[in-house]
């Protein structure tokens, strides 16, 4: 509110006029008749006393005309306005609302950050708005907007993508799911929502389709194309207010090994720094996607002032209890920090930062004992798997350029024990020639566990020994021969994504061929052109196994070094995450619980309040069931407690590390274009604020013409 707003609404207090001048009124004084003053001359009367309040209507009716008066003068200076789309000649519209529900859009206004800067405690309730409160005020607006006839949808863009509603005609259920959004610890994947609004306003009949999209931009590809639409479909980015500024650092994971706690910690500078060199170093080390480093974030820290570093602190909390502090680096970027605890420490610590920064909310982080990474392990032959360069073999290297926080483990052969596979989540067997009946009952067994196993087929699987075998894991018999096509159907293998195409023209020198008892009871995830199953996911108790029916080697085909096969990897470790392989999940990932009967997933809360030790509470997540698959998605970082068909376990949830990179993503000028809306006014009062003050004034002079006339008759009397 500006200062001449102020000053205007200011003249309400002037009501205290009307109360002055009742008071101050006036009025005969009381005659009482003494028979001696009759031979006295009379004097006109001097003698008044004050009045109390008498005629309230009069006094009622005055204040509330000053009270109008005072909003009738601030009426014009108030700049009341909604977000609202400008319409092609009144046509009706198709809208789908994009709405990012992603940790980065917790941040609050710069003033915010500086209050915890300064040491002070921020109670979120108490400051303004945060980003995401403010996109989905803009969404109400936009849908308050909406006439009939029009058509709307809604998508959320925290990471994966989801469709809050689809495409309707009814307008009141939008303003529902909008109700229904809450903000989540989600990474942003803005891509992916833009690409499901499309998918929903395609095939509407209304002409006018548009896109919506209210986030930060802060996707952690800051060098990504500009975010723009398509011919067809237009893309509004329409406040420039939310877009990612500031500075910030969180807790990616807090894992304890006995008396040590292991905390990474992430800080990267925001959208102020210079976007150049950081941008130049990403794609440099790894990609678009891939944070600044160090030297990048501290300079651009350093040339905007302190990093969001400085002068903080890491703290292990038990209750308010500090069991140990380490000081951070002004410079940090990404570093792991070890703190040596004392001696009988209780279960539950918590990971604190001090001080504070753009996102209050990934300063705190449970810690758990053996939350390490995922275990791979690998079976792999060098001497069949190769590339002319050196190195480890392909699938090696392609496990750790994905950088899936997983650790990989080769192993000469396939343990024979079900104690030694106990320890991995995951197991990638290429071309084994068979597993003995000791192998394939341990393997069975880790699998029917919860282990996810990925085998691929080639000559020697097909040679396999006497005695030596695949089933339970693979049933039938494994047979080689020449490939009769040259590649892969690209229509069947959607589970592959974008990077299905490129298996079309694979064209290896032959190919593993199974019966049709190996697809009975399992999903053929991808076929070769001439129908014949390619990559199979099969359940096995509640684990799973996926085989491929091509080897990785190298001299039989390049399958090794196409994209796809990144894509592969990337579902084969998820696969093995979700299934319970780790006991650390980002915020969003699934826990598949395959197999089980009764699943309880509760958020265990961990607050401090002031007392000795913290207060825990639950909140149970709903757990859905999709195609005959029990599934939790947790949206929010913390602790979680797991009871598993009677079973209690306990795993945490923890901060998207991209998601602490605020660098907007860029915006193409058509994404602004003025003529696609903007900011509406509101309905002027005016005229019916003057309107009341008219009838007010009428009211008015009819009370003082019957008080007038009352007045002289009681005299009279």
């Amino acid at each position: 509110m500006s200062f001449v707003t102020l000053g205007a609404l200011l003249v309400a207090l002037l009501v205290g006029a009307p109360v002055a001048a009742h008071l101050l009124r006036r009025r005969r004084a009381e005659e009482r008749p003494f028979p001696p003053a009759r031979l006295v001359p009379p004097t006109p009367p001097t003698a008044r006393r004050r009045s109390l309040l008498e005629d309230r209507a009069l006094f009622a009716t005055r204040a509330v005309s000053v009270i109008a008066l005072a909003v009738l003068g601030a009426t014009p200076l108030l700049r009341c306005s909604h977000l609202s789309l400008s319409r092609r000649a009144g046509a009706s519209v198709a809208l789908a609302i994009v709405v990012d529900d992603s940790l980065s859009m917790r941040a609050r206004p710069a003033g915010a950050e500086g209050a915890a800067r300064d040491g002070r405690s921020i109670d979120a309730s108490s400051h303004s708005p945060s980003r995401f409160e403010r996109a989905l005020t803009a969404a109400r607006e936009l849908a308050g907007g909406l006439a009939p006839g029009d058509a709307a949808a809604l998508v959320l863009a925290g990471a994966p993508a989801r469709v809050a509603l689809a495409s309707t005609t009814n307008l009141a259920a939008v303003g529902e799911a909008l109700d229904a959004v809450a903000p989540s610890d989600r990474a942003t994947d803005i891509d992916g929502a833009l690409a499901l609004a499309r998918d929903l306003l395609r095939g509407l009949p209304q002409s006018d389709k548009r896109i919506v999209l209210l986030s930060d931009l802060a996707d952690g590809t800051p060098g990504a194309p500009p975010i723009s639409g398509t011919p067809d479909i237009a893309t509004w980015v329409p406040l420039q207010e939310l877009e990612a500024t500031g500075e910030d650092c969180g807790i990616v994971r807090a894992d304890r090994s006995g008396q040590k706690a292991r905390v990474r910690v992430v800080c990267t500078a925001g959208s102020t720094a210079a976007r150049g060199p950081d941008i130049a170093v990403a794609q440099r080390d790894g990609g678009a996607d891939a944070p600044p480093a160090a030297g990048s974030a501290a300079a651009g820290a350093s040339a905007t002032g302190a990093s969001a570093a400085a002068g903080r602190s890491l703290e292990v909390r038990a209750g308010d209890a500090v069991l140990g502090k380490v000081a951070l680096d002004p410079a940090l970027r990404a570093e792991e920090l070890s703190i040596d605890l004392p001696a009988g420490t209780p279960e539950i610590l918590i990971a604190a930062l001090t001080g504070g920064d753009a996102i209050v909310e990934d300063d705190r982080a449970p810690i758990i004992s053996a939350g390490g990474p995922l275990s791979i392990a690998v079976v792999v032959d060098p001497a069949t798997t190769h590339v002319e360069t050196g190195g480890p073999p392909p699938l090696e290297q392609a496990l750790s350029a994905l950088d899936l926080d997983a650790q990989i483990r080769p192993l000469p052969s396939v343990p024979e024990h079900a104690d030694e596979l106990a320890a991995h989540a995951g197991l990638i067997v290429d071309d084994a020639p068979g597993f003995t009946p000791e192998v394939r009952r341990s393997l069975a067994a880790w699998v029917e566990r919860g282990g996810v196993a990925l085998l691929t087929l080639g000559q020697r699987a097909a040679a396999a020994p006497l005695g030596a075998g695949f089933e339970p894991l693979v049933p039938g018999v494994v047979r080689w021969s020449a490939s009769p096509v040259p590649g892969v159907d690209p229509a069947t293998a959607g589970w592959l994504g974008p990077s299905a195409p490129g298996l079309a023209d694979v064209a290896p020198r032959g190919r593993a061929t199974l019966g049709a008892e190996a697809s009975e009871g399992a999903e053929v995830l991808a076929r070769w052109a001439d129908g014949a199953p390619f990559l199979v996911r099969r359940p096995l108790g509640r684990g799973v196994v996926l085989f491929m029916t091509l080897p990785l080697s190298t001299e039989e085909s390049d399958v090794a070094l196409r994209p796809a096969f990144l894509s592969l990897l990337d579902g084969f470790v998820g696969a093995a995450r979700a299934r319970g392989g780790a006991r650390r999940l980002a915020a969003g990932e699934l826990w598949t619980f395959d197999g089980y009967h009764d699943v309880k997933v509760e958020r265990v809360r961990v607050d401090r309040d002031g007392a000795s030790q913290g207060s825990r509470s639950r909140e149970a997540l709903p757990v859905a069931e999709v195609e005959r698959r029990l599934r939790v998605s947790p949206p929010l970082a913390g602790l979680y407690e797991l009871t598993l068909d009677g079973e209690r376990s306990t795993r945490v949830v923890s901060v998207p590390e991209r998601e602490i990179d605020l660098r907007p993503r860029r915006v193409a000028e058509s994404a602004r274009a003025a003529e696609l809306g903007g900011m509406a006014a509101s309905i002027d009062g005016s005229p019916y604020v003057a309107l009341l003050l008219l009838l007010l004034l009428a009211v008015e002079l009819l009370l003082r013409s019957i008080g007038g006339r009352q007045e002289p008759e009681g005299q009279a009397s």
